[in-house]
């Protein structure tokens, strides 16, 4: 580890918190649907929308409703996208001639898309054609991010209101997260990335002859526009099979550092509207802290494994850190630093290869996902699924003090807590049920590369990263056979759907709540000691139900390392 590297770690927690209010305030104001700076531009456009769906934008809707909007709509995304794929070889902007995609693979990619996991079974230079990769993936990009943003809405007015029916507008809060918050920023960074020299075009790929005269095929594209919003959108699915370490996807340091705020932005800023909307701002930085927190360690446990390297390798006289599967052009420090950010949101963009990282150095990006991804987490999935967290830490703490436990003025009853586990143990249900199916059945195992412990961390991976709406891998595992399309499908619509339905019910049954006022006897809720417990919370739910799994893993990988043993 080096001071340097430390520097660049330090640089972009400060351009994180640096936007957290103000990205947190504009959004805010959207959401309430007041004016901001793009509203003479924006305001038009949102009430011809609305008109063009026949959606009455002022009507709000009960937790039910909204909740039904919500799975219409994202049906409509599937069936949708599988048909683009299929149908991929007779339709337009298809310059490569790719034929239709295989069923499970389509299957496969039109869920992972729809429920803002972006795992990728495929290359999608060589399989998705540009109609595909932007009238498909990048509009679901958009419009699974909004989903996600809508939910974390709806939540935070359930604490919020007092004795209400109704927590919001799904269309409303769609189309609002898309117009005003998700299509301006991208625009932004779209504009950047070119010109750092992302490509983007609709031209066909490009010939080239080599220094030893062979003939080269140059993948293009319009990758620029689809980089924007899967960064934003904490989506990850890159327009090219190596991702964000591809030179035209992140040809600079400075882009690299451009797409890790971006990963962030959105994410940290909605805990500062949390505040906001429920009057005491001190409450979203009490969140934020604890996020940051639990992120500042995962960075450093990998900083420090990736830098110290392999310990078998002194025995060749060879010094340093793992370079192993890293760009030169990022370097360890930035290169672990984006796995960490990676996998604490639910993007799953990569800049190196997470398979040749060391034990403890993979250890932390399958940890921050089998937590909910709830450190900073997706682009309003975060914030929710911290907030389930908060829920059970002010239930723990109202049995220890003998009180009906209580959280910005609303009792928290035996119909929070229930909806609660259901979706917190959602998440173990499927990682630990898939990974436990896929290592006994042949069909599972054949696709493992790698004998022991490392070939069993990438199918945990696996199911982990899907489950967790993630999309990242261990790529040694061979992932695009029917088995493990089909299998992660089902986990990604269970680590999606079976939370987002909970969280509904809490945020309807919360809205419909009388406000308590405060006592002498209430917990704060905004200080450390809160803080301190959150993480303890978190970090002994996620230990006790995933520490069997993780130490047959990585925990074992790493004790072979320390023992000079393969693994």
């Amino acid at each position: 580890m080096t001071l340097y590297g430390w520097s660049q770690i330090a640089i972009f927690c400060v351009i994180v918190i640096a936007l957290v209010r103000p990205l947190g305030g504009y959004m805010t104001r959207v959401m309430a649907g007041e004016r901001t700076l793009l509203s003479p531009v924006l305001r038009p456009v949102e009430r011809l929308l609305y008109a063009a769906a026949g959606v009455d934008g002022r009507q709000e809707q009960h937790w039910l409703t909204y909740t039904l909007a919500m799975l219409a709509f994202n049906a409509a995304g599937f069936v949708l996208l599988f048909a683009l794929q299929r149908l991929q070889g007779t339709l337009l902007l298809n310059p490569m001639q790719m034929a239709g995609v295989s069923p499970s693979s389509a299957f496969n990619t039109a869920v992972s898309f729809v429920t803002n996991t972006n795992w990728q079974g495929y290359g999608g230079e060589g399989t998705m054609s540009y109609l595909v990769q932007m009238a498909g993936l990048t509009v679901q990009n958009f419009v699974s991010a909004a989903t996600g943003i809508a939910i974390a809405m709806a939540l935070i007015r359930g604490f919020s209101r007092a004795s209400a029916r109704t927590v919001g507008n799904f269309w409303t809060d769609l189309v609002r997260s898309v117009l005003y918050v998700l299509l301006p920023l991208s625009l932004l960074c779209a504009i950047f990335y070119v010109s750092q020299g992302v490509t983007q075009t609709l031209g066909a790929y490009v010939d080239a002859t080599t220094l030893e005269g062979a003939k080269q095929t140059i993948a293009v594209g319009p990758t620029a526009s689809q980089l924007a919003i899967k960064m934003l959108g904490t989506n990850g699915g890159g327009f090219f099979n190596a991702n964000s370490a591809h030179p035209f996807e992140n040809p600079t340091a400075l882009t690299n550092l451009v797409q890790m705020v971006s990963i962030f932005a959105i994410g940290a800023a909605l805990t500062n509207v949390f505040g906001r909307m429920v009057g005491n701002e001190r409450q979203g930085w009490a969140i934020f802290a604890a996020m940051g927190g639990l992120f500042v360690a995962g960075v450093a446990v990998v900083y420090w494994a990736e830098a110290n390297g392999n310990p078998a390798f002194a025995a060749f006289g060879i010094d340093g850190g793992n370079m192993e599967g890293k760009e030169v052009r990022f370097g360890i420090a930035a290169s672990a630093l984006f796995a960490v950010v990676t996998t604490a949101a639910s993007c799953g963009a990569v800049n190196a290869m997470m398979d040749s990282f060391m034990p403890l150095g993979g250890l932390i990006p399958l940890i921050n996902m089998q937590l909910g991804e709830v450190i900073i987490g997706g682009v309003g999935a975060g914030l929710y699924g911290m907030l389930l967290f908060v829920i059970l830490t002010i239930f723990i703490a109202g049995l220890m003090v003998g009180r009906t436990p209580e959280y910005l003025g609303k009792k928290i009853e035996a119909r929070e807590v229930k909806m609660t586990m259901l979706a917190v143990l959602s998440l173990p249900l499927s990682i630990l049920g898939f990974t436990a199916v896929a290592v006994m059945l042949p069909t599972g195992l054949a696709s493992i590369a790698n004998a022991g412990p490392h070939g069993y961390s990438e199918v945990l991976y696996a199911y982990t990263s899907g489950t967790a709406n993630n999309g990242s891998a261990f790529a040694g595992l061979n992932a695009a056979t029917p088995w493990y399309d089909i299998s992660i499908g089902f986990a990604m619509l269970m680590g999606r759907f079976l939370v987002i339905v909970p969280v509904m019910a809490i945020a309807g049954s919360l809205a419909a709540k009388k406000s308590v006022p405060a006592s002498i006897g209430t917990f704060p809720t905004d200080g450390g000691l809160f803080i301190g417990l959150l993480v303890g919370v978190v970090l002994i739910v996620g230990g006790l139900t995933y520490f069997p799994a993780l130490a047959v893993g990585p925990v074992v990988e790493h004790l072979s390392m320390l023992a000079g043993q393969s693994f």
